[in-house]
């Protein structure tokens, strides 16, 4: 399989995407989603894959969120793929492969980004990881899997001061809030990544299909509200408020949204 944006290898049962997009903090365009959907379906129906790793190349960023300078009023520029970016259909990926997906975060892990690993089955960090939400101060948000999952790994206060203040947290921070599983130094995490996916090589992997299925029974709604959630936000994209969020972020001046409030 050819891709342009992320790199897919399998090897000895465990499938690895790289989001390959440095110069952007590993940010994703339209082609970037659908790419990363098309990897993790081969991994799906590939008998030989146990596992999936997700990562970011480069030690800076596991991923940056849908990038910014793609974005206008009518949402994210579609012409790197002919279509609207599906970030639904990815989450729906992640969440559903019936295999456990490692969340190897390099680096910054901010926006869908984020929302990105916390989907993921297990979260493994760089010790110069960082995480964080960015949507309220750049006219985004969003109000399914990235929110409501998020407040069931992490607990409603905490998820609700991620969101609102938009604040970024240290690796070690996250490990104490339950938003990773373990902290490693940033040449060794891709090893431990594969060490971790080898141990669930060893396991029933009808077993740990069930059981994530389990898992995800327990916050099933949570895909009804994502599905309006990502309806209501095209809606937001195309109002000046969430406009004059994603032009103050590009045109890197303070933004200012105090006349939208009513």
């Amino acid at each position: 399989m050819q891709f342009e944006d992320i790199v897919y290898e399998k090897n000895e049962g465990i499938a690895t995407i790289t989001i390959d997009r440095p110069q952007v903090r590993n940010a994703f365009r339209t082609l970037t989603v659908d790419e990363l959907i098309a990897a993790f379906q081969d991994a799906w129906w590939d008998h030989s894959v146990g596992v999936v790793i997700l990562t970011g190349e480069g030690d800076k960023a596991f991923c940056a969120g849908g990038d910014q300078s793609e974005r206008s009023a009518e949402g994210y520029d579609t012409s790197s793929a002919g279509h609207e970016m599906n970030v639904e259909a990815l989450h729906n990926m992640i969440r559903n492969i019936p295999k456990p997906v490692i969340a190897a975060v390099n680096g910054f892990a901010i926006g869908g980004g984020h929302v990105l690993h916390v989907l993921c089955d297990i979260s493994l960090a760089a010790e110069t990881a960082r995480f964080g939400q960015t949507g309220p101060r750049v006219g985004s948000f969003d109000a399914g899997y990235g929110s409501a999952y998020l407040a069931r790994v992490v607990g409603e206060k905490k998820a609700r001061e991620i969101w609102y203040f938009c604040r970024q947290y240290s690796a070690e921070e996250a490990k104490d809030m339950g938003l990773v599983n373990a902290v490693f130094p940033p040449d060794i995490l891709m090893d431990e990544a594969r060490s971790w996916a080898n141990e669930l090589l060893q396991k029933s992997p009808t077993a740990l299909k069930f059981l994530k299925y389990s898992f995800n029974a327990d916050t099933a709604h949570i895909g009804g509200i994502s599905n309006m959630a990502m309806s209501g936000l095209e809606l937001y994209y195309n109002t000046d408020e969430a406009v004059e969020g994603v032009n103050a972020f590009n045109e890197r001046r303070p933004v200012d949204f105090s006349k939208f409030r009513k």
